[in-house]
């Protein structure tokens, strides 16, 4: 079989396994709206200065906040923790035993990472717009939506699949993970908008790292001017990513940790 081929079928098979996990299947769509619900419940009714002069309502700074959160969710947090638990199950091992390339294996779990950020995306943005009034993007901001979307999910899965080489073990995962990202969540703005007031040494720390360039990026592509897109922010996203599969294949391990 061709590559083509062969990255078909495991595709094909990645979603049936994803969907017969129901509960992980549920939650994996119902935290970005959760959470939605939940910050524009408690923070919402007001505006945040997201730059000089350009305030933003922040039910719909959410909107495309919460976007970018699922982005992340279904990329970095599902593929560093299913695969530590693949990999300490032997599954890995017995995978690069069979026929099948070790790259189509892993092309496929990420590709199908990447088309579940996609769908997260869609769900969650017509959710803000059929629930808080926000616009979505059309014509060249919607090019640069669907780039941004893209490009997130391939450079947050390269960087999933890097984690799990410091991930000790599969009980470990979801601690190690959300670890690294949660706080990164925080420091850039994607629960809680910075505004132009935030302390320096956030600004700093969000700078450094991918998910605030990331996040400003979604929401710049999602409601155009006054609100700032800069193709910067995608490329800052994207050598991230390719840090991420650098490190990925330099240390990724087929066997379990002991």
């Amino acid at each position: 079989m061709s590559d083509v081929a062969l990255l078909r079928t495991q595709l094909r098979a990645t979603n049936k396994a994803f969907w017969r996990n129901p509960a992980s299947a549920f939650f994996t769509f119902a935290f970005p709206l959760m959470f939605l619900v939940i910050f524009t419940a408690l923070l919402g009714g007001g505006e945040v200065e997201v730059a000089p002069g350009v305030t933003i309502q922040q039910d719909s700074y959410y909107v495309a906040a919460m976007a970018a959160f699922s982005v992340i969710t279904a990329t970095y947090t599902n593929l560093a923790i299913s695969v530590s638990f693949t990999r300490d199950a032997g599954i890995l091992k017995r995978t690069r035993g069979t026929p099948l390339p070790p790259r189509i294996y892993l092309s496929g779990r990420v590709l199908h990472a990447i088309l579940v950020s996609i769908l997260l995306v869609a769900i969650t943005s017509a959710f803000g717009v059929a629930f808080y009034e926000a616009s979505f993007p059309t014509g060249t901001l919607l090019l640069k939506y669907v780039v941004t979307v893209i490009v997130g999910g391939m450079a947050f899965s390269g960087l999933g699949l890097a984690t799990t080489a410091i991930v000790p073990n599969a009980d470990a995962a979801p601690a190690v993970v959300n670890a690294l990202i949660l706080p990164l969540l925080f420091l850039s703005g994607i629960f809680i908008p910075l505004g132009t007031d935030a302390p320096e040494w956030i600004k700093v720390i969000g700078n450094i790292f991918p998910v605030k360039h990331f996040g400003e990026a979604m929401l710049g592509s999602f409601y155009g001017p006054p609100f700032p897109f800069e193709w910067s922010d995608v490329l800052v996203v994207a050598a991230w990513g390719i840090v991420g599969i650098a490190l990925a294949i330099r240390f990724f391990s087929w066997e379990p940790r002991r």
